[in-house]
């Protein structure tokens, strides 16, 4: 059996489906990202085994081998080794387990994917760089990608105009063979993938000038993407159909945009709300004052309350960062620090020492006199 719970490294069911085990991996690849954890031996290690997990349960007859018999190549792997009082299968050569492999699938046990599907694209994976201000309330940016594209003077079959190709002679065009072997179970079929033309049943007879052959090219282009208000650090942005070029006329790949912030000189966030250390004279806390604070992209006005305490709170509704896919906007809360100056006068310690003489001690109903024994 398979040593590694593949549903378990992944987070989800064994009934989950192919778009639940796609989110799934999206999520845990985001969580291990080297970009995010440099320097952290441990997260690499396990994104390797979430790729590993992802390799398997996405692809429909490797996860159909696990489930039945864990192992993703199929059922060999529950016969043993010679060790296990099983078969040692490796000591009878090559092939040998090809005709397990038809022997069971003929069963209903294996089914073999067609080489000439459709098949989805790679996915492309880059980095884009965001101010403050452009991931609070979103910004148009150009990215510049190197990708393969289908070739559109074949129209990706490499061959020239997409016409210049015949049908594989040695396979008769199904892009499989079938040949004979004895064992000692007697004689035995075995279907394999053509060698003359790979599986696709046809030959080119006359290759493609623009992609020579390869049915896709390699392009530079700038796509413009809209970065949406309220994305963070960390966030995964997914644009589809912008990956890599498909095979056989399938989709091409995703885009997957890993968002990094640039921090703020004074600002800073919590989820959608913005928070902001106001420092203020000790007058200005005692009088009450307006004073100019800074925000995301504009300067804002508070009025400081007379008598105000250090550590008070003071909301600016409104003023935060946009609310992800919604038309709506945290709050700035501006936290207000009272500041001693650092020297004084004679003159102005007199002044001090006199306001504070006719200030009456209830006036502070938190300030203690010490009148125990230590």
């Amino acid at each position: 059996m398979a040593s590694k719970d593949y549903y378990n490294i992944l987070g989800v069911s064994k009934t989950a489906s192919d778009d639940e085990i796609k989110k799934a991996y999206r999520q845990m690849a985001k969580k291990y990202h080297p970009d995010l954890n440099p320097g952290d031996s441990s997260a690499a290690e396990k994104l390797k085994e979430v790729n590993e997990a992802y390799e398997v349960l996405s692809d429909k007859q490797k996860r159909s081998n696990y489930d039945q018999f864990g192992d993703p190549n199929g059922m060999g792997a529950n016969f043993g080794g010679a060790g296990a009082g099983g078969f040692d299968f490796s000591s009878f050569g090559g092939g040998f387990g090809d005709i397990f492999g038809d022997i069971f699938g003929g069963f209903g046990g294996r089914s073999r994917q067609n080489p000439n599907a459709p098949q989805e694209g790679a996915d492309i994976q880059a980095r884009i760089n965001l101010s403050f201000e452009e991931a609070a309330f979103g910004v148009k940016k150009s990215i510049s990608l190197n990708r393969s594209e289908t070739c559109a003077a074949c129209h990706g079959t490499g061959a020239k105009n997409g016409t210049a190709y015949s049908s594989c002679s040695r396979c008769g065009g199904t892009g499989r063979i079938t040949t004979r072997q004895n064992t000692m179970f007697g004689q035995m079929l075995s279907e394999t993938t053509c060698p003359e033309c790979n599986g696709t049943g046809r030959k080119i007879t006359e290759k493609c000038d623009k992609c020579s052959g390869a049915g896709y090219t390699r392009a530079n282009r700038s796509i413009e993407v809209n970065i949406p208000g309220g994305v963070t650090e960390g966030t995964i942005l997914t644009l589809r159909g912008q990956g890599e070029a498909g095979k056989n006329g399938g989709p091409a790949g995703n885009l997957q945009l890993l968002i990094k912030v640039s921090a703020h000189k004074v600002l800073k966030r919590d989820g959608y709300d913005v928070l902001e250390d106001v420092y203020v004279s000790f007058t200005d806390a005692i009088l009450g004052k307006k004073v100019d604070i800074a925000g995301i992209n504009e300067k804002l006005t508070i009025t400081i309350p007379p008598l105000t305490q250090t550590g008070t709170i003071i909301t600016v509704k409104g003023k935060g960062t946009k609310v992800l896919n919604k038309n709506t906007y945290g709050d700035l809360f501006a936290k207000i620090i009272v500041e001693m100056p650092k020297t004084l006068s004679k003159h102005e310690r007199e002044l001090v020492e006199e306001l504070d003489k006719s200030i009456l001690e209830k006036e502070y109903p938190k300030k203690k006199t010490f009148q125990g024994k230590i």
